[in-house]
């Protein structure tokens, strides 16, 4: 029997300037706390020497969990378990997060994990937990996967739990202090709702909660985030739900709860863009007042044809020109995302889409697009379709490292082609601006010459001309003065739901 009440928690990094508590850690705590477990987090991002710090906190501890999603985080994933395996080889380590759930078999197929955790964490944990420190076995604990004698085990599905019933998140755990000087911005994240009931092609939403829609009532939402900002000093809230307004009622009533509440935080919610366009310009003028400030949607591509591919046949996009109008006019910003190179994408229908942004942007000043590369994740629809596109799906842990939406090549788009769309992506990048979730650490001359820079970036665009790519080679230069860029956006973490385990 393991006598210690003492639970590690590591954290790997996804952020180096736009890093804030990880919340799928700070839901499975809750119970763990309650239980009487004392818990210690280490964010590889905030935390010094943080795998020294690993090593030196798990000698007098009861085992050590990880959370994380698909891609870079993978690394440091594998080299903390391996160093502490290396320590103890009989030390349990404990994965839970995004990936585990989707691809829970292989995750486990690593030597150095006895245990995975899979879809909502917040019990199945608290169960393994107590197991592990009694020497019981685990077998009829649902929701998770372990090791016996050179076989892989895994217990049944555990049913969903209405996030109404869930506990509140400790958010007491989180350094906002050191998150603050990592980023320059007093944020963190919050969640409101589960599920989304589309079921887009790329998205992995429904792999492990199902299309399955539910929420926080309004009440409790606007009792928890004004006292969670006020309480730490909170400037900002990113509401990490996959689709915020599917019920518009709801989105009302936690507008006028805050407006009545006086709260002075702001907070940006994602949502489809077919729901978005319901909005009316008194709901947005609504939402504005309750400090509303950025609605990101999911347009992911100017080509009907893609859209049809991606089982999108809902969206319109004049539609999508409407809200975006309302959004400035009510003072919220619309910031719409864009994936490339999704099958069926060729050189027109990508054509489309980048004249859909440059008028987007030039029609609506304020608004703002974010590119990725199409990424087959795991648990996704197409997902299924990735031998019969010439995918070569990662056979194991380590491999799925490489997995990520900034850099993905593919059969369709490697060498040339990808080196072209990446410059041309790094030109939309100049070509209007952004606002990151970070504080914006540009100079007054930085801001000038970005500003100078971007009018041929347009041109360029416009034109489809890159050779020469002057522009890029300036903003590199003028970056380097500025605080460095985010690993992974904290914008697409935010895509990942954070109750998926540990």
């Amino acid at each position: 029997m393991r006598k210690s009440r003492k639970i590690v928690f590591f954290f790997p990094s996804f952020a180096s300037s736009e890093a804030t508590a990880p919340l799928g850690i700070l839901a499975v705590a809750t119970p763990l706390k309650r239980a009487g477990f004392e818990v210690v987090l280490i964010d590889s991002t905030i935390t010094p020497n943080f795998k020294q710090r690993v090593l030196e906190e798990v000698k007098d501890a009861l085992c050590l969990g990880i959370s994380l999603v698909t891609g870079p985080m993978i690394r440091e994933t594998v080299d903390i378990a391996r160093s502490v395996k290396s320590w103890d080889p009989e030390f349990p380590i404990i994965l839970g997060g995004w990936h585990p759930s989707l691809l829970p078999r292989q995750t486990l197929e690593a030597p150095y994990l006895d245990y995975v955790v899979r879809g909502q964490g917040e019990d199945s944990l608290l169960e393994l937990v107590q197991h592990i420190r009694a020497s019981a076995a685990p077998d009829f604990i649902a929701g998770i996967g372990f090791k016996r004698d050179g076989r892989l085990i895994m217990t049944p599905e555990r049913p969903l739990r209405p996030l109404v019933e869930m506990p509140p998140k400790a958010y007491e755990l989180a350094d906002f202090d050191a998150y603050e000087r990592s980023c320059g911005r007093r944020w963190a994240m919050y969640t409101s709702s589960l599920a989304c009931p589309f079921n887009c092609g790329y998205c992995t939403n429904s792999g492990v909660y199902g299309r399955k829609w539910n929420a926080l009532p309004p009440e409790q939402f606007v009792e928890e985030t004004t006292d969670l900002t006020r309480r730490y000093a909170l400037e900002m809230l990113w509401i990490v739900d996959d689709n915020f307004l599917v019920d518009l009622d709801r989105a009302r009533g936690i507008a006028e709860g805050l407006v009545r509440e006086n709260s002075h935080y702001r907070w940006s919610i994602q949502a489809t863009t077919n729901l978005t366009s319901r909005l009316s310009s008194e709901d947005l003028k609504l939402l504005r007042r309750a400090g509303l400030h950025q609605i990101c949607q999911g347009v992911d591509s100017g080509s009907h044809t893609v859209l049809q591919q991606m089982g999108k046949d809902w969206q319109d996009f004049e539609q999508i020109y409407e809200s975006a109008a309302r959004c400035i006019e009510a003072g919220i910003r619309p910031s719409f995302n864009i994936i490339f190179a999704f099958p069926g994408e060729g050189k027109a229908e990508r054509r489309e889409t980048i004249q859909f942004m440059m008028d987007v942007c030039r029609r609506f000043p304020g608004a703002e697009f974010w590119t990725n590369i199409f990424t087959p994740y795991p648990g996704s629809p197409i997902f299924a379709r990735t031998k019969e596109l010439g995918i070569e799906v990662p056979s194991t842990l380590e491999g799925w490292a490489d997995f990520f939406p900034r850099y993905t090549r593919l059969p369709w788009l490697k060498g040339s082609e990808h080196k072209r769309l990446q410059v041309t992506r790094d030109y939309l990048r100049i070509a209007f601006d952004r606002i990151p979730i970070g504080a914006d650490r540009r100079g007054k001359f930085a801001r000038i010459v970005q500003k100078t820079i971007s009018f041929p970036a347009r041109w360029r665009l416009d034109h489809d001309m890159y050779r020469a790519p002057m522009e890029l080679w300036i903003n590199s230069k003028v970056k380097k003065f500025v605080a460095s860029k985010p690993a992974v956006d904290a914008k697409r973490l935010a895509n990942t739901p954070a109750e998926a385990a540990c």
